[in-house]
C-alpha cells in the first residue's frame, strides 16, 4: 500500500525515517523539496563526485575510486553527455516492511537531466548516492539544497524473507558519495 504524507510525517518524527525532515513542501523560489501528498522530495547535497578523466572502461566490476574526484559547489554544472554521483541531504532508515522508490523530479527532466530510478530496500539506511545524468546538448546546472528526486514509500502486507541488512548490503550505512562496487566474498 502506498503511504501518505501522514504516515511519512509520523515515521519521520517518531522513528527517524529520514533526517533532517521538512514537514512542509517548500516551493517558493526553489526546486521543491520536503513533504508532499504521497512522497518526500529529497534534496541534493553540495558534495558530489565526477570522473576526473576518461577511464579506459566503466565496468561495475572494476570501478576505480581514483577515477573520481570529490567536489563541493553551490551550483553543480554537468557537461552534456556526462554524469555525476550526488548525495542526498537526508539520511534514511527504511523499516523492514517498507520499500522506497526514488524518481527524478520533472523540473530537471524537462531540462534533459535524469535521475536514476532506484529502490531503497527494506532495512537499508544511509545517505542516498544519486546518479544524475545530463542527456541534453548543453551544460546543465544543479542546485544543491533544493529538490532533486522524490521518494514514495510502499508497505508490504508481510515481512520479506530477508532484508538489505540481513544480506549485509554493500551500500548500507553509507555516509559518503559511493561509487559502484561488487559484494566481496
Amino acid at each position: 500500500m502506498l503511504k501518505s504524507s501522514r504516515w511519512i510525517k509520523e515515521q519521520a518524527e517518531s522513528n527517524h525515517l529520514l533526517e533532517p525532515f521538512v514537514a512542509t513542501s517548500v516551493r517558493s523560489g526553489v526546486i521543491s523539496y520536503g513533504l508532499g501528498p504521497y512522497g518526500y522530495d529529497l534534496r541534493l547535497d553540495r558534495t558530489y563526485r565526477r570522473l576526473a578523466g576518461p577511464p579506459a572502461l566503466m565496468d561495475p566490476h572494476q570501478v576505480n575510486e581514483a577515477n573520481f574526484e570529490t567536489l563541493s559547489e553551490d551550483v553543480i554544472v554537468i557537461p552534456p553527455g556526462h554524469f555525476i554521483l550526488g548525495r542526498s541531504v537526508e539520511y534514511f532508515r527504511i523499516p523492514k516492511k517498507i520499500l522506497g522508490l526514488v524518481f527524478g523530479k520533472s523540473t530537471y527532466a524537462r531540462c534533459g537531466v535524469l535521475v536514476n530510478v532506484t529502490p531503497l530496500e527494506p532495512e537499508w539506511s544511509g545517505y542516498l548516492t544519486i546518479s544524475i545524468a545530463n542527456c541534453g546538448a548543453w551544460p546543465a546546472a544543479l542546485h544543491p539544497n533544493q529538490g532533486i528526486a522524490q521518494v514514495i514509500f510502499i508497505e508490504s502486507s508481510d515481512l520479506p524473507i530477508m532484508s538489505y541488512k540481513d544480506l549485509n548490503g554493500k551500500y548500507n550505512g553509507q555516509d559518503e558519495v559511493t561509487v559502484a562496487k561488487i559484494q566481496k566474498q
